[in-house]
């Protein structure tokens, strides 16, 4: 029994031992985490923007061949002025023509009824165009004026081109008027809180006073003498600036607190006055320190003297700052064979550096927005300075210049210089003689068959009446 226990434990050692070595001789499994990096080729396509310069050879723009008839600058020189100089960089062929006002009316007249034009442009004051679009010969330009509303030119004045219809019949192109020109010594006299670029007659009145009194000498002057232009102070300033009319306002009380405003105004005037034509000569020898007059006749002083005096715009009444202005625009007939063509020209002529060109070369001022550069002159910088405030006043009230009076232009003039002399020189009573003086001009209006004018309203083709 013992012999046989013994062997079954042999037996089951031998199986122990044999399972041990046979596990020592088998393969061990072995578990082990190994990162790989496998590179792959990947074809991805990308937008990329790319800036490629290319060389263009550009086509210059020609607005072709443009005939512009012109009633100004008709002198040779002037012509010669505009022809190499002021349309030197337009980019077209313009022939230009002066004309004289008949044989202008007449040529366009002629081509509109036969509805066959050779003229483009036109250039004209606004007299001449005030016949014209009535008789149904100048294209609305109102779509030009759009495209020009960056020019600055005073909205009163896109008001005339308008002819008082809804349309716009010209565009502004160039201007001359009257100033006031001050010598520096004057400037101390003015009154307390005045701006002396938006005084008023009551103020000018004042200032007049204040140098007398402060000085003992009368230093205000007028063009009063036979070759002065004292008769468009009357017609463009003091009427209409206290009666917002030339001829139908002409004999009102608004109209009578002008004139008194003259007699009040002249104790304190040079009485040397009433010889005086150009102002400039006085201003230079300061016999007056303070004058009103056309551009062209006070231009010397400012150009031998530009840092003695200021230039400076007219005074306001009631009505509005009224001035004069000579109004010179561009039109295009009914009958123009290159519409495109004018319009580029109008354009190119009321761009600012053409118009101190023209400044420059010919005189005239200009109705747009203008920095005055170095080459322009002192004289001409300071009166065109003066020019452009004045016509961009809010309270600007353009009135034109007489017309449709023909030969009765000289009988239109003498009643506003006879209710001077009779009110202020021989000291008359003002309601009488304007009474006595409106009988005269209406006989004047009604003979010439002139109608009114702004900025009296218009009387369509009938006689201005004096109200």
């Amino acid at each position: 029994m013992k012999h046989y226990r013994k062997n079954i434990l042999s037996s089951m050692a031998f199986l122990i031992i044999a399972s041990v070595l046979l596990g020592a001789c088998a393969p061990q499994v072995v578990t082990q985490e190994v990162r790989v990096t496998q590179l792959v080729e990947v074809t991805k396509q990308v937008q990329v923007e790319t800036t490629k310069i290319v060389q263009v050879t550009s086509v210059p723009t020609n607005y072709g061949s443009v005939v512009w008839l012109s009633t100004q600058l008709r002198p040779v020189q002037e012509a010669e002025k505009v022809r190499g100089v002021i349309l030197a960089n337009f980019a077209g062929k313009v022939e230009y023509i002066p004309e004289d006002e008949g044989p202008f009316h007449a040529r366009i007249t002629a081509e509109v009824k036969a509805n066959k034009g050779t003229v483009d442009a036109l250039g004209a004051l606004h007299g001449n165009f005030s016949t014209m679009a009535p008789a149904a010969e100048l294209q609305d330009l109102t779509d030009l004026r759009a495209a020009l509303k960056d020019r600055g030119i005073p909205e009163a004045f896109w008001k005339l081109a308008q002819l008082g219809t809804d349309k716009t019949y010209y565009v502004p192109w160039m201007q001359a008027t009257y100033i006031v020109a001050a010598n520096k010594k004057a400037i101390q006299y003015l009154p307390a809180g005045a701006d002396v670029n938006a005084l008023t007659y009551a103020q000018y009145l004042q200032w007049a006073k204040n140098v007398k009194e402060k000085t003992g000498q009368a230093k205000f002057g007028f063009p009063a003498g036979a070759s002065g232009l004292m008769h468009r102070f009357f017609q463009g300033f003091l009427v209409p600036a206290y009666s917002g009319g030339v001829v139908t306002t002409f004999a009102n009380d608004d109209a009578a607190a002008g004139w008194k405003w003259m007699v009040d105004v002249w104790p304190y005037v040079n009485p040397q006055s009433t010889t005086y034509g150009f102002m400039q000569e006085q201003l230079l020898s300061e016999e007056v320190w303070v004058a009103w007059d056309h551009v062209a006749r006070l231009k010397d002083a400012f150009e031998n003297k530009p840092n003695d005096f200021v230039a400076l715009p007219v005074p306001a009444g009631p009505k509005g700052r009224a001035f004069m202005p000579v109004v010179a625009g561009l039109a295009i007939p009914k009958t123009a064979n290159n519409v495109n063509g004018a319009k580029a020209l109008i354009s190119y002529l009321t761009e600012p550096k053409t118009q101190i060109t023209t400044l420059r070369e010919v005189g005239f001022f200009p109705f747009t927005n203008v920095d005055y550069p170095g080459y322009v002159s002192p004289g001409f910088k300071l009166e065109g300075e003066a020019v452009t405030k004045q016509a961009n006043s809010k309270d600007a009230l353009p009135a034109l210049l007489p017309q449709g009076l023909g030969a009765k232009g000289g009988d239109f003039n003498k009643v506003y210089l006879d209710t001077f002399k009779r009110i202020v020189l021989n000291n008359e009573d003002i309601k009488k003689v304007l009474s006595e003086q409106k009988k005269v001009l209406q006989t004047v209006m009604t003979d010439a068959k002139a109608p009114c004018w702004s900025p009296d309203p218009s009387s369509g083709d009938k006689p201005c009446e004096v109200k």
